[in-house]
């Protein structure tokens, strides 16, 4: 690949974590022509390479955060294009992911959801402060594979009980698996309320959905 294509500008926003260019190198790569589904695949791949790293113990978190950053804001910019061209594109899954009511801490879930699409997932992020009755909303409407929920605080993780309780009562709890992150969750709590697993950071995330739905690595 040419150092100096659009391409490799895009991914080498990714790996600096430049955030800042990051919207700019995008807006020129689609002025450019860029084939958005080649791009997104690149992408994918340099985000993996820097979760791989962090999970190696050779990048920081915030290493990992700025590149997720970075991914997000040249996704904004492509996104429309991929919708343009409409052609299908495989997926490992559907995920549906948020921080529960009475949160609003974004950054780890926001990189869990970069990273679970960088692995080949399609994410759908509900956002912070989501209701109750939304995630059982979205689980009936979008049919996700895994559920994931994320809580910070200890006086907020009790939401991630009552969102597994809510989806009981509405005859879903089987259609779905639940995954649990953030600082107030544990493995313990994940036993406790009923969900199906516990995620200490991203990296740990993206193998433990795979993991629940059977995927092998290659």
């Amino acid at each position: 690949m040419n150092e100096d294509s659009p391409l490799q500008k895009l991914r080498g926003v990714i790996v600096s974590g430049d955030c800042e260019v990051a919207a700019k190198a995008a807006e020129e790569a689609v002025r450019g022509g860029i084939d958005p589904i080649e791009a997104m695949s690149e992408l994918r791949k340099a985000m993996k390479e820097l979760g791989d790293a962090f999970g190696k113990g050779a990048l920081f978190l915030t290493n990992l955060m700025m590149g997720a950053e970075a991914m997000k804001a040249i996704m904004e910019v492509l996104r429309p294009e991929l919708l343009k061209w409409k052609r299908p594109t495989k997926t490992l899954g559907k995920i549906v992911i948020g921080t529960v009511q009475g949160d609003i801490h974004d950054i780890g879930k926001s990189i869990v959801g970069t990273m679970l699409f960088a692995s080949g997932f399609e994410v759908v992020d509900l956002g912070i402060d989501v209701p109750d009755e939304v995630f059982v909303k979205k689980v009936q409407e979008i049919k996700p594979d895994v559920l994931g929920l994320s809580a910070l605080m200890t006086t907020t993780k009790m939401k991630q009980k009552d969102v597994v309780s809510l989806l009981d009562g509405h005859n879903l709890r089987d259609e779905v698996k639940i995954i649990v992150g953030g600082a107030a969750a544990s493995d313990e709590w994940a036993r406790e309320i009923g969900a199906d697993a516990y995620a200490p950071d991203a990296v740990a995330a993206v193998a433990t959905v795979k993991e629940l739905l059977g995927i092998r690595e290659a």
